[in-house]
């Protein structure tokens, strides 16, 4: 009869079976070069026989790292996860499958109330850096992470509203350049920014500096279809397009195109559009950026520019595992996606 709960096995174990020292068993696991390939297999055919396992973030912790990488994603506070931009969760997706690669876990958390935030996960020992994604509609959650940048923190921002941090971002101007180019060569003449300047959306502005550049090399005065506040951005672009539509400024043919700021305010304002029987593409072409996934199912398909997620949350691990730091500050280049939206 057992007489009580089975005894783990140890390196001890192994390597008596194997017939080595326990040091020997401790390199040959973690892959020192310095042990012969035969003595290896031999240890690691002893350790599968005993069920030994590894502590790993025992040694990890030993070698002065948690194995671990922090990842918040900052929410709109009163919002569910669910009403995340959907690039944020492929971004976040990303992240961990570069820091998988770099034989790190990820911790990930999403915050959007005060009584929420935190950042301390160094400090607690319970991951060697931390990368921040999220909306900067979220004021204080942004103020809270700013707080973090302290000598010696390793920590990366996307969507940062404050150019001081350690941020990565999309080539936001060499995207605004792309639109104009691309609706200039497909024949409209009067392309239009449509959103907000002056906000905390660094990258909104990035991207109309990016149009207004390209405007005028080309000759042409840059235009602005302003967006206010509204519960989403989809409601956004609809009611911008509405005062497009309601001005007589497409009808006059002062505007026939729009770049918005991002997918969401594009697909509003195609349905804004469609709702005054004002044809996309033929009469006004209409694209975006973010590559949201329901931009490929809209009528039409909406034309819009991103970079690759893949790409940036790479980025986004290196930016903080680099141990010079010269990762950080970092443009991830757009690709532009043509779609039924601008297909004149």
């Amino acid at each position: 009869m057992n007489g009580g709960p089975k005894r783990r096995p140890t390196s001890f174990d192994v390597a008596e079976r194997a017939g080595v020292s326990q040091p020997t068993v401790s390199r040959a696991l973690s892959g020192s070069p310095a042990i012969a390939e035969a003595t290896r297999r031999k240890v690691i055919e002893a350790a599968e026989a005993l069920g030994y396992f590894v502590d790993e973030r025992a040694a990890r912790l030993r070698r002065g790292s948690t194995g671990t990488l922090a990842v918040v994603v900052i929410c709109r506070e009163g919002d569910s996860a669910s009403s995340i931009n959907p690039f944020a969760y492929a971004l976040l997706g990303s992240v961990c499958v570069a820091a998988s690669e770099r034989g790190f876990e990820t911790l990930v958390s999403f915050q959007a109330r005060p009584d929420d935030f935190f950042g301390h996960y160094q400090e607690q020992g319970r991951a060697d850096g931390l990368v921040v994604i999220g909306t900067t509609t979220n004021a204080p959650a942004w103020e809270y992470f700013r707080s973090l940048e302290d000598e010696g923190r390793k920590v990366a921002y996307w969507g940062s509203p404050f150019d001081e941090l350690d941020w990565v971002r999309s080539d936001n101007r060499a995207a605004g350049r792309l639109a104009v180019e691309h609706l200039l060569a497909a024949g409209y003449k009067r392309p239009c920014f449509l959103g907000a300047l002056n906000t905390p959306q660094v990258q909104f502005t990035e991207r109309y500096e990016g149009y207004a550049e390209a405007m005028r090399a080309a000759g042409l005065e840059p235009c602005l279809v302003p967006t206010i506040n509204a519960e989403t951005r989809e409601e956004e672009g609809r009611r911008a397009a509405r005062g497009l539509i309601e001005r007589g400024l497409i009808e006059q043919g002062d505007v026939d195109a729009v770049f918005a700021a991002c997918d969401a305010m594009a697909l509003g304002a195609i349905e804004a559009l469609a709702a005054a029987d004002i044809g996309v593409p033929d009469a006004v072409g209409v694209m975006g950026f973010d590559d949201l996934v329901a931009g490929r199912f809209s009528r039409p398909p909406l034309t819009t520019l991103a970079p690759d997620p893949a790409e940036a949350g790479a980025a986004l691990v290196e930016a903080v595992l680099d141990e010079d730091g010269t990762k950080a500050r970092r443009r991830v280049p757009v690709s532009l996606i043509r779609r039924g939206s601008t297909a004149r």
